[in-house]
């Protein structure tokens, strides 16, 4: 089986890495312009971190998401191409190697920011755990076959964090412990209803106090305050717009405290590390103050905040690939306005990867924003008609001046190449080419 016909002649030939949200949304704008896509996943299912990061209880969400993603994939010239990670089963160079037209990173951030005090890393496992490892656990520990790491969650957790992603891992640890707590007085209760009825609520309507179950909980430790917080956008920058957010932000997190029993320290920065018993018990915290639009530490406001658990929630960043050149943590780009990365003529990124923003509307935005111009200025394909009306001024003047030129079209015997490395990953991969039948046969 050949993913695409050789004899139409030179088309458009492109390598996205990733087949979530941006990825997907990318292969479907492209291939709509007549390019062959083919879509890298490094896993059996293309659903990413709507999958493994977007914790279950978001059940409708997630199965809309899974359709739309599952629609683009869909596409008859796009080649879905499951367990293929570049660096570890191809390289750019490769890619770049075998004809394509382009190559498109959408590979999400999946690796974890360090907490970065010194020696923590050590303790990895050992009373330390890290936001993604610990969604994972909490979205497929329940289903057969797992057999990832299991996490026994104590009485207190401390979570250090920066954002909604950090406000469900707290969440996360509450609605454990407190179903388990009425698991034991004989009360069944599905995590999903949990936090859909909201613990409190819960625990009013069996007529049971909080505090006598003995639960602290998770504490949720923030370096700013609730109405800084990442929760909420503001409209503008306009000093209204911006005090709308700020009161927004607080009631969510009031909400939050509320519904699911968590706790908030904010103003507050993690210095060290407590260890006893080879593992870690707990952070010292140093207190800060609002100073100069940001904060500072108030010298000698040091305190000690123990706990059985400590979990780092402070950002996600991309994974270091050979090739792909990179600029602190994050792959270096030349602009972020066309997503080129640096020193490459054909190499782009979109979604996550290049904006370091996780949440699905932004991804899907910049994926649309990012296709368009490959498609128009890069590709020479005339997309402005297709070019949505969000997308920034810059790329909305080079697809202006774009002109059609197929000098980056792949020939014939480009495609054929990439026909070959598709039939090859399938096989390594044991994908028989079938979508939709791949998806059934892996629920």
């Amino acid at each position: 089986m050949r993913a695409f016909d050789e004899s139409h002649g030179p088309r458009p030939l492109v390598a996205i890495v990733g087949g979530a949200v941006s990825g997907s949304e990318a292969a479907l704008r492209l291939a709509n312009h007549g390019a062959c896509v083919v879509v890298l996943e490094q896993n059996e299912r293309p659903y990413g971190k709507i999958e493994d990061g977007l914790p279950r209880w978001h059940e409708k969400l997630r199965d809309q998401e899974y359709a739309k993603i599952d629609e683009n994939l869909s596409h008859p010239s796009v080649a879905f191409v499951p367990k293929t990670s570049l660096g570890r089963d191809v390289s750019v160079s490769a890619l770049v190697e075998l004809g394509f037209s382009a190559v498109v990173l959408a590979n999400g951030a999946w690796r974890d920011r360090r907490l970065g005090l010194d020696g923590i890393d050590a303790y990895e496992g050992r009373g330390l755990l890290y936001q993604n490892a610990f969604v994972q656990w909490f979205n497929h520990s329940q289903e057969p076959g797992y057999d990832g790491p299991r996490y026994d969650i104590p009485g207190r957790v401390v979570v250090v964090g920066d954002g909604l992603a950090s406000v469900d891992v707290a969440k996360i640890v509450n609605l454990e412990l407190y179903r388990k707590a009425l698991a034991s007085r004989g009360i069944q209760v599905d995590v999903v209803e949990l936090e859909t009825a909201g613990i409190g609520e819960t625990l009013a309507k069996h007529g049971i106090e909080p505090s006598s179950l003995g639960i602290e909980g998770a504490t949720l430790y923030y370096r700013r305050r609730k109405q800084d917080m990442p929760l909420a956008q503001a409209a503008s920058d306009d000093p209204k717009a911006l005090g709308k957010a700020e009161i927004a932000r607080v009631k969510v997190m009031e909400r939050v405290e509320r519904k699911y029993l968590v706790r908030f320290e904010g103003l507050v920065t993690p210095v060290s590390s407590m260890v006893e018993d080879d593992r870690v018990v707990g952070l010292r915290f140093v207190r800060n103050e609002v100073a100069d639009r940001g904060v500072r530490a108030i010298p000698g406001s040091e305190f000690d905040a123990r706990a059985g658990m400590v979990v780092s929630s402070i950002g996600s960043i991309p994974a270091a690939i050979p090739g792909v050149p990179m600029r602190g943590e994050l792959y270096d780009f030349e602009d972020v306005a066309t997503g080129r990365l640096r020193g490459t003529d054909r190499v782009f990124g979109l979604g996550n990867v290049l904006t370091g923003k996780g949440n699905i509307r932004d991804s899907r935005e910049n994926a649309i924003e990012i296709a368009e111009h490959v498609v128009a200025s890069y590709l020479g394909v005339d997309g402005r008609d297709a070019v949505t009306p969000r997308i920034s001024s810059r790329v909305a003047e080079a697809t202006i001046e774009a002109a059609i030129d197929p000098s980056r079209w792949a020939e014939p015997a480009a495609i054929a190449r990439a026909n070959d490395f598709v039939a090859a990953q399938w096989k390594r991969a044991g994908y028989g080419g079938d979508f939709k039948a791949w998806l059934e046969s892996h629920r």
